[in-house]
């Protein structure tokens, strides 16, 4: 069996910046656990933490005074072989995410942990283990729920991998109800929404379909059926298209980076304004647009976009003169700026 070959100076300094995190986040372990989580043997860990006990950082005194160095259990340490520590330095002075922000990461990998590839996955739960202990303060208690789309994308995902099509009742952006069977291209997500990209049997053509437009998703008996090989999937979400519509509008400078993707030319006003025209699958899709950025966009033309954008707006002013029904400006199922249907 071959000789192991010492450890260099530069080996042993990364192993013990190693060996810190690790034994912080594990508050007690076992010799034989930290020599099987390293792969070493257990006489060097032992070396190890006994070298660690007598590293730390000088003091205001400039000595390495007791409570410049690191410490341990020696009763742990020496009678059950197990390694708890006791007094750390330097690491306390590093800068912490602040309660809030603790919460909102925790927030954030709990809705990463509800997508299928990540539901068994035991690192995203000691990631958000790490930001409570590590945080200034205990960070608030947060639980975020399942959404509709959560449960929509798991069943798109199985799909896909057993290739086979999904069928469901869609609403388009006018408002018209219609099953659709689709095989599943690709599923991607912008900001809050998720799109599925597929080849819808009624159409007989690539369409895209929001999610959260989706009712009674299922996954169908019928495998994916096979396409012509011009069939090409999209790089970009959202593509131009002959059918799309143009709109002009004028629009605050600090909207234009937002959205981008529909912008087909600019022509700058002043330092505040800009005048753009926009590609846009029909006028329905405007009124989000518009109710995204209040007082930031105008709808200059043509004259049925501006109607279009008018009407909505009417309808959600006179919701307030009804306590009953108000309010309610916005509703999702009703508008999508570039939905193909």
């Amino acid at each position: 069996m071959a000789k192991r070959s010492a450890p260099k100076a530069q080996d042993k300094l990364i192993f013990l910046l190693s060996l810190v995190p690790y034994l912080i986040d594990r508050e007690r372990v076992t010799v034989d656990e930290a020599a099987r989580h390293f792969s070493l043997p257990p006489q060097q860990i032992r070396d190890a933490v006994s070298l660690l006990t007598v590293s730390g950082v000088p003091g205001e005194t400039h000595q390495y005074l007791s409570g410049d160095l690191f410490d341990i259990d020696w009763g742990s340490f020496e009678e059950d072989d197990e390694i708890v520590l006791t007094h750390r330095v330097a690491l306390d002075d590093a800068p912490r995410f602040s309660a809030r922000e603790a919460s909102a990461l925790i927030a954030g990998l709990q809705s990463l942990s509800r997508l299928p590839e990540y539901e068994d996955s035991d690192v995203i739960g000691g990631v958000m283990a790490k930001l409570a202990r590590g945080a200034s303060s205990t960070p608030g208690q947060v639980a975020v729920t399942q959404s509709h789309s959560d449960r929509s994308v798991g069943i798109i995902r199985s799909a896909i991998g057993t290739g086979h099509s999904v069928v469901f009742d869609y609403v388009n952006a006018r408002g018209e109800h219609e099953s659709r069977l689709v095989d599943p291209l690709r599923l991607e997500s912008q900001d809050q929404d998720w799109y599925l990209f597929g080849w819808c049997h009624l159409r007989e053509a690539t369409r895209r379909f929001r999610l959260d437009r989706m009712t009674d998703l299922q996954v169908s008996e019928l495998a994916v059926a096979p396409h012509d090989s011009s069939l090409v999937v999209p790089e970009a979400l959202f593509e131009p298209s002959d059918s799309d519509l143009s709109v002009t509008v004028r629009l605050h400078s600090s909207v234009v980076p937002l959205i981008d993707d529909y912008v087909a030319a600019i022509t700058r006003t002043d330092d505040a304004t800009v005048t753009a025209t926009l590609r846009v699958a029909h006028y329905h899709g405007l009124k989000r647009l518009v109710t995204s950025h209040p007082g930031l966009i105008e709808v200059l033309g043509p004259d049925e976009a501006r109607r279009f954008v008018a009407a909505w707006a009417a309808s959600a002013l006179n919701r307030y003169s009804s306590p009953q029904n108000a309010p309610k400006a916005v509703d999702s199922t009703d508008d999508a700026l570039n939905d193909q249907e």
